[in-house]
């Protein structure tokens, strides 16, 4: 399966922040969509970097509450691992699992496109082995 089958069911709207906004703006995005990583991105289009809660987590325990006023360029992961959608969903999964990260973004042509999280994974796997068991069970139950 390929990352533009999952993107496809999903849909491709990605959340952008940009970098000179304030964590608490983050913070309000996050919850907001009720997602749980921004892109961020001043153009709208180009990667500029990532920042998840668990960026604010870490930043909130080793600088407190002020961390909340700083801009999310502070926070945030500058070096984004990203995929394409030709890209195989195993080899991405791999990925995630290996490097402990739970969103890529999809870039297509230096162009954000969308954004894939560990559960759109997991949720396409279970997917994938629900529709193999209905398909057995029916071959199954169609045997004489």
């Amino acid at each position: 399966m390929r990352i533009a089958d999952v993107v496809k069911h999903k849909g491709s709207g990605v959340v952008t922040v940009r970098s000179d906004a304030t964590v608490a703006q983050l913070v309000d995005l996050l919850s907001e969509h009720r997602i749980g990583a921004v892109v961020v991105s001043d153009d709208g289009s180009a990667v500029d970097g990532i920042v998840s809660e668990r960026d604010i987590v870490i930043h909130l325990k080793t600088t407190g509450a002020g961390v909340l006023e700083a801009p999310v360029s502070q926070i945030m992961t500058a070096e984004v691992h990203t995929c394409g959608p030709d890209d195989n969903l195993e080899t991405l999964a791999a990925m995630m699992t290996e490097r402990r990260i739970r969103h890529i973004p999809v870039v297509v042509d230096g162009t954000l496109h969308a954004i894939v999280s560990i559960g759109d994974v997991v949720k396409s796997r279970i997917d994938a082995l629900q529709s193999e068991r209905d398909q057995l069970r029916d071959y199954i139950q169609q045997a004489p």
